[in-house]
């Protein structure tokens, strides 16, 4: 098992930074870097090379891992499930989302779902600006996840570094941007749409879990933590830690996406070993006839690892 190595791309935004670390999308088609692929971004070796992605049969690379640092406030915000988004922008995916908090200073909130009634109540505070009165703010803290499911009102906040793994969407509709100026206008607002998917009344629940879904020897499974498993993806929080440290993998999934969010690691597999930073991704293809499927990875770090 040779590892897919990017090239990540940062976006500068009006409110931070965003890393697309493992993406095909259109708009972040990130490069592929081993020689093997030389030329291809994400996009075009999942068309010409399927036999790395198992018996994923999406018709567009599934997932995208972002490392999001928010220096101000981003817009409140809500996202399209798959059929309106089908339905009203071209064909998109729609966006189910979830959020590792890497890093938040003291005090810092963000904002997961609404305090309107019903649709009816979330049209009329919407329309009269009682944003105060409409949001749900939550204190956060490193560690913290959230899973964000089509219709919830939310919105990351300053002071907050999280990695979010997502569908390979970028529908985004805004509610409200605080009227903030951006080259001298209004960003635009999407309230129609944004009405038409908002879910009422907001009801907080627990990440979906699947404790059968595993990827690592038992005896590793007290450094790996599930985060969340839902049809689209399975999200694991896992740690390596200090001298020795190792972490036993077996690669049973079509494909598996690796982004080193603190510390350094080193990835061992029967064909390689090479080392990651903070700030690297990479994917574990699928395995090959003859492949024993096991791979380690040891160093000092932390690792958000996501498949579908």
């Amino acid at each position: 098992m040779t590892p897919v190595i990017l090239e990540s791309q940062l976006k500068t935004l009006i409110w931070g930074t965003e890393q697309w670390g493992i993406s095909a999308h259109p708009n972040g088609d990130d490069k592929v870097l081993n020689p093997e692929y030389e030329g291809l971004t994400l996009s075009s070796l999942w068309k010409e090379k399927k036999e790395l992605f198992g018996e994923c049969r999406s018709s567009v690379f599934p997932l995208l891992t972002k490392i999001i640092d928010a220096r101000d406030d981003l817009s409140i915000q809500v996202h399209p499930d798959d059929a309106y988004a089908a339905k009203n922008e071209n064909g998109s995916l729609g966006k189910t989302e979830c959020w590792y908090i890497m890093d938040a200073e003291p005090g810092t909130k963000i904002v997961i779902g609404h305090n309107a009634k019903d649709s009816a109540e979330v049209r009329s505070m919407i329309e009269n600006g009682q944003w105060s009165a409409f949001i749900r703010e939550v204190t956060v803290k490193k560690g913290d996840f959230f899973f964000i499911e089509p219709g919830t009102v939310h919105a990351i906040k300053g002071g907050t570094k999280i990695l979010e793994t997502q569908q390979s969407s970028d529908i985004t509709y805004r509610v409200y941007d605080y009227g903030r100026l951006q080259n001298g206008k209004p960003r635009e607002l999407h309230v129609k749409q944004s009405i038409d998917v908002i879910k009422a009344p907001f009801v907080k629940s627990e990440p979906p879990l699947n404790p059968s879904k595993k990827i690592t020897a038992a005896s590793n499974e007290k450094n790996v933590k599930q985060l969340v498993s839902c049809p689209l993806f399975t999200v694991w929080h896992a740690e390596v830690k200090g001298e020795g440290g190792k972490l036993e993998f077996w690669q049973q999934k079509s494909f598996m996406l690796f982004s080193v969010i603190s510390g350094s690691v080193t990835l061992v597999t029967d064909e390689t070993e090479k080392a990651f930073s903070y700030g690297e991704h990479f994917i574990i293809p699928a395995v090959n006839s003859g492949d024993s499927g096991k791979f380690l990875i040891k160093g000092s770090g932390e690792m958000i690892i996501s498949c579908v």
